[in-house]
């Protein structure tokens, strides 16, 4: 087993974990917080603003079963790239979009994945998302863990509620 580390930021962290636990090779998914300055925040202190945090969601993969490069393509796909600061219906630091690497590996990968969809054109406004260093991942409490599979009548009226069903299914379903 090739155990590896993944780090992303898409906006709520509830709608960044199902894309993923749905992939062989994905062992685990964690939301959390990273990114900021503050020292294991609380869901409250990063929505109220001011510790520099993501919402993000933290993922352990066999690289030897699934490539960086399939969760980076997951990646773009459930977040609307071209916001700074925002992702849908939620607004604010903490929902931005970011890429946290691991490795220089991760980053140039990242960087690459970045220029492509630029280059596509797929976008009329640039991608903003961020490319970083990963820094200490913070667990988010345990309600938020897995709350699509919890809560998922609330979890799916928000997903829907905030746009970003329609956003995923009008820019990449074909």
């Amino acid at each position: 087993m090739n155990l590896q580390i993944a780090t992303f930021a898409g906006g709520c962290f509830w709608c960044m974990q199902p894309p993923y636990d749905a992939l062989p090779g994905v062992l685990k998914t964690t939301v959390g917080f990273t990114g900021g300055h503050t020292t294991n925040p609380s869901y409250r202190e990063v929505c109220a603003g001011g510790t520099g945090h993501a919402e993000a969601v933290q993922i352990e993969f066999d690289a030897d079963v699934i490539h960086y490069k399939k969760l980076l393509e997951v990646f773009w796909q459930n977040i609307d790239p071209t916001t700074r600061n925002r992702q849908f219906a939620d607004a604010g630091e903490h929902y931005r979009t970011a890429i946290f690497y691991h490795s220089e590996e991760q980053k140039t990968l990242a960087e690459k994945s970045k220029q492509t969809l630029a280059e596509s054109k797929k976008f009329r406004r640039p991608i903003v998302t961020e490319i970083t260093l990963a820094s200490e991942f913070y667990l988010a409490e345990a309600y938020h863990q897995c709350y699509y599979q919890s809560n998922a009548e609330h979890y799916n009226r928000y997903k829907v509620g905030s746009g970003r069903a329609d956003f995923i299914r009008e820019n990449w379903e074909k």
